[in-house]
């Protein structure tokens, strides 16, 4: 490998610095250092690209498993509104805080713990989390009161965050640059599940028992993914310590401190964090992803609305089926989002003698580019004009398929962008994400009542575009912006000579 190749293909391969420049600010490697660090590494079992397909596997899809029960907890109050409102007597408004408070710390919590993460690893973070989820959940089944109930939703959120902005970092652990958006997919995918199918489990658990019956069902499923995970997740940290130990053994794997990171802190993790919301790919990442998760609870909660009252007077398990249109969507653009986006990024490679560049990855983006927003527009109009019920579900259908594959190559574009901090450029991520979403779920139901539906999905899906079109001048001017992003923040010290 020569040295040109070693300094452009850096993002690919940095997971071997994360450990070399310490994060209190040191100089970092050079490129001999580099080239010997990787020779060592490709050689190492415990180096979690060098783990057998199996063992990858286990971790990963527990994880997702995670991912995909912390986004049900998330959305599943969008079906169990009317319930809370006749129970506690509260406003509509007031319901909805139950969904749009948990969302909001769904991601802000990754604040938390993401920088806790870089120091006693990722094993750690995803047990105890798991673990306080499922408590948490017990809680909620057991509240007496609006106020209580909505506190224990709050602390909810908070927990399951750790399921979100963590996971690209696994990724970026475990799989070479090639195949990241193949292996990436799994994790929208497990996302955008939690989005549609775990509402529908939600609406027959509210239909045939009750609201309580849901956070029974999470507590229940949470707690035995944790079990699961005590012996599936391994750590997937890989420190400089780590490259002279010898092969671990299962027991060893299931160690809680093989992640820990002496020279890690904590509060420079949160500053790192802070410092990402500067870089512009970062930024537009965030919106675009931000705006798609967005339009997606606009559809849920305007479904909800509209087919339980005339002239659809469907019963809220028939909403719920309803919703697996979206997740029809999603799982069409697996690969779409997925393996095709590695099969543009690869032929680009080859085009441009060998050199990996993120810019490669965003073309992909166009097919979804045009189906998510049209998808948008198509349900719009056929809520306000009461159409058959399949118009709106082919309409959330595509909307759906916009949000996972357009949602995966944002992600995996930062990834290869800012491999060494991607845990930290991911909160900013699902932060903004979820600050949307938030607002999105307190105020589009006085949006589509002032305007009508037309409009205002005539709008989003417009919306929609424009952030989408800025995947232009960053494919153009990509590598000049990232080189000069490099020179302030946390990218400063992982620069190459």
């Amino acid at each position: 490998m020569t040295d040109t190749k070693v300094e452009s293909n850096l993002y690919s391969t940095s997971k071997h610095l994360e450990s070399m420049p310490d994060r209190e600010g040191h100089d970092a490697p050079s490129v001999a250092d580099l080239k010997s660090t990787l020779d060592t590494a490709e050689e190492d079992p415990n180096n979690p690209q060098n783990w057998s397909l199996t063992a990858k596997l286990c971790t990963y899809l527990t994880i997702c498993s995670f991912t995909f029960l912390a986004n049900t907890n998330s959305s599943n109050f969008t079906v169990a509104t009317q319930a809370i409102i006749k129970e506690f007597n509260v406003t509509q408004t007031q319901a909805g805080s139950l969904v749009c408070f948990n969302v909001f710390l769904f991601g802000v919590g990754n604040i938390f713990w993401v920088p806790l993460m870089r120091v006693v690893g990722k094993r750690p973070v995803y047990l105890v989390s798991m673990l306080l989820l499922c408590m948490i959940n017990v809680w909620s089944s057991r509240a007496s009161s609006y106020n209580e109930l909505l506190a224990s939703r709050i602390v909810s959120g908070f927990a399951a965050a750790a399921a979100d902005a963590t996971v690209p970092a696994v990724v970026a652990d475990m799989v070479a640059a090639k195949d990241r958006g193949h292996y990436m997919m799994f994790f929208h995918l497990a996302m955008t599940a939690g989005l549609f199918v775990g509402p529908m489990i939600n609406a027959f658990l509210v239909q045939q028992q009750d609201w309580r019956w849901m956070c029974y069902f999470m507590a229940i499923a949470v707690g035995t993914i944790f079990v699961v995970s005590i012996f599936t997740i391994r750590e997937t940290s890989y420190l400089k310590r780590h490259r002279d130990e010898s092969k671990r053994t299962r027991l060893q794997w299931m160690s809680l401190t093989i992640g820990y990171n002496r020279d890690a802190s904590f509060f420079q993790t949160l500053l790192d964090i802070l410092a990402n919301a500067t870089y512009p790919p970062i930024l537009w990442c965030s919106f675009t992803i931000g705006i798609s998760v967005g339009w997606n609870i606009v559809v849920q909660l305007t479904s909800s609305r509209t087919f339980t009252k005339p002239p659809y007077n469907w019963k809220l398990g028939s909403e719920g089926l309803f919703l697996l249109s979206g997740f029809i969507g999603a799982v069409l653009a697996f690969y779409i989002g997925g393996r095709l986006l590695d099969i543009v990024s690869s032929r680009s490679t080859a085009r441009h003698g060998g050199i990996r560049m993120p810019e490669y990855r965003l073309p992909a983006i166009v097919i979804p580019g045009i189906i998510g927003p049209a998808g948008i527009l198509i349900f719009g109009l056929c809520i306000a004009h009461k159409t058959h019920w399949i118009g709106p579900a082919f309409g959330f259908a595509m909307q759906a398929f916009g949000l996972a594959a357009i949602s995966n190559v944002a992600v995996t574009y930062c990834l290869d962008s800012y491999k060494p901090v991607t845990g930290e450029a991911l909160v900013i991520i699902f932060v903004i994400r979820n600050t949307i979403g938030m607002l999105l779920s307190l105020y589009a139901a006085d949006w589509i009542e002032k305007q009508g539906p037309a409009p205002v999905f005539g709008e989003m899906m417009a919306i929609q575009v424009v952030s989408i079109l800025f995947a232009i001048p960053l494919y153009i001017w990509g590598r000049p912006l990232r080189d000069f992003t490099s020179i302030y923040g946390p990218m400063k010290r992982f620069q190459t000579a």
